[in-house]
C-alpha cells in the first residue's frame, strides 16, 4: 500500500498545479503513473502506463489546439496572448497569488485597447481570452482525473490494494 502512497500524492499534487499554474500539473500525473509502472513492473501496468502517455498527449494538444482556434476564431492576436502572458508573469512576481491572473487580464484588455481604440472591443477580446484560458485548464484537468482514473483501474485489476 505504501507503494500507493507517493504516486498518489504525486497526482493530487499534480491536478492542484493545473488549476494554480505553478507546476508542470498534468506531467505530473503522467509521471506518477510512470513510477507506478517501475514500481509495479508488469506487462499490465506498462499497459495502463501507455494509455495515460496517450491520455497526456491528447490533452497537450487538445488544450492548445482548441482555445487557440477559437481565439483566432475571436480575432484576438497571438502579439495580444504574448504581451498577456509577459504580463502574468510579471504580476506573478508582483503580487502574489493572484498576480498573474491580474497581469493577464491587464495584458489582454492593453493589446486589445491599442489594436481596436475601443474599450468595449477591448473587453470582448478580453472576455474572449478568459475563455480560452478557462476551456485550457478544464482540458488539462479533465485529462489528469482521466489518467488518475486509468492508474485506479490499472491498481484494481492488478489487485494492488487488495
Amino acid at each position: 500500500m505504501t507503494s500507493l502512497l507517493v504516486p498518489g500524492l504525486m497526482m493530487l499534487v499534480g491536478l492542484l498545479g493545473i488549476v494554480v499554474p505553478v507546476l508542470p500539473g498534468l506531467f505530473l500525473v503522467w509521471l506518477a503513473t510512470a513510477l507506478w509502472a517501475f514500481e509495479h513492473p508488469s506487462h499490465t501496468a506498462w499497459v495502463y502506463c501507455g494509455v495515460a502517455a496517450l491520455v497526456y498527449a491528447a490533452g497537450l494538444v487538445a488544450q492548445y489546439v482548441l482555445p487557440g482556434r477559437r481565439l483566432k476564431d475571436a480575432g484576438v492576436g497571438t502579439g495580444t496572448m504574448l504581451l498577456a502572458v509577459v504580463l502574468a508573469i510579471v504580476g506573478f512576481f508582483v503580487i502574489p497569488v493572484v498576480g498573474a491572473f491580474i497581469g493577464f487580464v491587464l495584458g489582454v484588455f492593453a493589446a486589445e485597447s491599442g489594436r481596436h481604440r475601443n474599450r468595449a472591443a477591448a473587453w470582448t477580446g478580453t472576455k474572449h481570452a478568459l475563455r480560452a484560458v478557462a476551456l485550457s485548464t478544464g482540458i488539462e484537468l479533465a485529462a489528469g482525473f482521466v489518467i488518475v482514473l486509468v492508474w485506479l483501474l490499472g491498481i484494481w485489476q492488478l489487485g494492488i490494494a487488495r
